[in-house]
């Protein structure tokens, strides 16, 4: 992706109306005021490009298009209407980007989403770029030699310091994304430098983000570098790479979230449910990662029993339900990691500050959570420079002592309708017998804050359709 000089064909130089009775293209300086179309019926179609400089808000009745790199810049807030749809033009590589001291309020409703999604009739992964939010929360990334700044994966920087994150405040706001859906995003500017369906750098935890689904994403749906921002009620649908990436010093807590993966799909990297790194070195820079998870379901490419077959079937880029890596210390309670073929929980030490001693050190914690139709559930990396003593064996015994527990099969999840067959909702419901029913404990410090339920996994029961309506799985 080339970083030229961007026109501006719609917002910050002006706005192109198409209505039922002509085509104008209205040019001004200033702040940029939307017009609706006169016709009866009319629906406008608007492309954004370039800076979005003054307050603007996008309206319901219009399908708005980006055209490559779109930055919300200046301090200014982007509105968007409930019911909005907006589509990344075809092979322009558009993306959305919230830069720092800038806000997206997109806040759609459960019988009204707001739509991010490809234009092409028959669309796929990879369509156009994706979300990217970034803020002023704390990072340990460093730019130019500055720490407590990093520059945005994606070739998104630019001279103006458009692709750059983190800083100081903690509480920092970005807005809102509440009923948002972001389908076919993700674009690879260079290996291990892509774009993600959603991507939060040094996001404050004054940002609000809460029924959010990514599907079809060409690398990860989720990823965060730095930041602070609190997430509910997550679906990550069929992406490529990774679920939930967190990096960087990312220090949230996120509750209520799925991850459903197609057995044939998986990236060259690997692919993971959940990935996490403290830094790329496996430094002890500090903040360190140390997101908290609760109440996942990972619904991962081996969706029937845990046979040598089954696993033989899936995509050979799969790899672990859960890889904590490079000196993280995130945590995860009451989830439930379910059909990962080399492991449902790898520890793996083998770089850079050892994984393992935040375990020691009460960082690290699983809790309370089922791996079900793992062949291999547990895994455990040693460091090859500064051995700790650490082993899978000792791995085992903190497992089992923290009301964790093991299922051979997937079915023994007993999720009542998990793999549903295309073109149908899934039924994530937990049924009779099921041991997600049961089991949520919240005695953990480091669970202050969240809801405290009495079951594990992302669904209470029959009864609990909170993944439904608002969303799409069949795409």
């Amino acid at each position: 992706m080339k970083l030229n000089k961007f026109f501006i064909s719609a917002l910050t130089a002006g706005v192109i109306a198409f209505t039922t009775n002509s085509c104008r293209k209205i040019e001004e300086d200033g702040p940029i005021v939307i017009q609706n179309g006169t016709g009866t019926g009319t629906t406008e179609n608007l492309i954004l490009s370039g800076k979005i400089t003054a307050n603007t808000t996008l309206k319901a009745n219009n399908t708005y298009k980006l055209r490559g790199l779109v930055y919300v810049t200046n301090g200014a807030t982007l509105t968007i209407e409930a019911g909005t749809k907006i589509v990344g033009e075809a092979d322009k590589n558009g993306a959305l980007i919230i830069t720092r001291g800038s806000k997206i309020m997109a806040e759609g409703t459960a019988s009204n989403p707001i739509i991010f999604t490809s234009e092409k009739p028959s669309p796929k992964r990879g369509d156009w770029a994706g979300v990217v939010i970034l803020g002023n929360a704390p990072t340990n990334s460093s730019y130019n030699g500055q720490a407590g700044v990093g520059e945005i994966e994606g070739g998104i920087n630019n001279a103006a310091g458009d692709g750059l994150y983190g800083g100081t405040n903690a509480a920092d706001n970005s807005g809102v994304l509440k009923y948002v859906r972001i389908e076919y995003a993700g674009y690879a500017f260079l290996p291990d430098k892509e774009i993600n369906g959603l991507t939060f750098g040094g996001v404050g935890n004054g940002t609000t983000v809460d029924y959010v689904q990514v599907s079809y994403a060409n690398d990860d749906s989720f990823e965060w570098f730095g930041g602070t921002v609190n997430c509910s009620h997550l679906i990550a649908y069929k992406g490529l790479d990774d679920d939930f990436d967190t990096d960087n010093g990312y220090s949230g807590k996120v509750q209520f979230a799925i991850a459903v993966r197609d057995p044939q799909v998986a990236d060259v990297s690997g692919s993971n449910a959940f990935e996490s790194d403290n830094d790329a070195n496996g430094s002890s820079l500090t903040p360190q990662t140390s997101a908290v998870f609760s109440n996942v379901t990972v619904v991962g490419p081996i969706q029937s029993n845990a046979t040598t077959s089954n696993v033989a079937n899936i995509n050979s880029l799969f790899q672990h339900g859960a890889q904590i890596r490079r000196n993280s210390a995130i945590s995860i309670f009451n989830s439930a990691i379910i059909g990962y073929p080399i492991a449902g929980l790898f520890v793996d030490a083998t770089k850079g500050t050892p994984t393992d001693t935040n375990i020691a050190n009460g960082k690290l914690v699983f809790q309370n959570n089922i791996i079900a139709g793992c062949p291999t559930p547990l895994k455990y990396g040693a460091s090859t420079t500064s051995p700790t003593g650490y082993t899978l064996a000792d791995l085992t015994t903190y497992f089992n002592n923290n009301g964790n527990s093991i299922l051979n099969y997937t079915a023994d999840a007993k999720l009542t309708g998990a793999y549903n067959p295309a073109g149908t909702t899934p039924n994530f419901s937990p049924a009779s017998g099921s041991p997600l029913l049961t089991g949520g404990v919240f005695t953990n410090p480091l669970l202050a804050g969240f809801t405290a339920v009495t079951y594990r996994g992302a669904v209470k029961d029959a009864n609990d359709f909170w993944y439904a309506g608002w969303t799409n799985f069949n795409l």
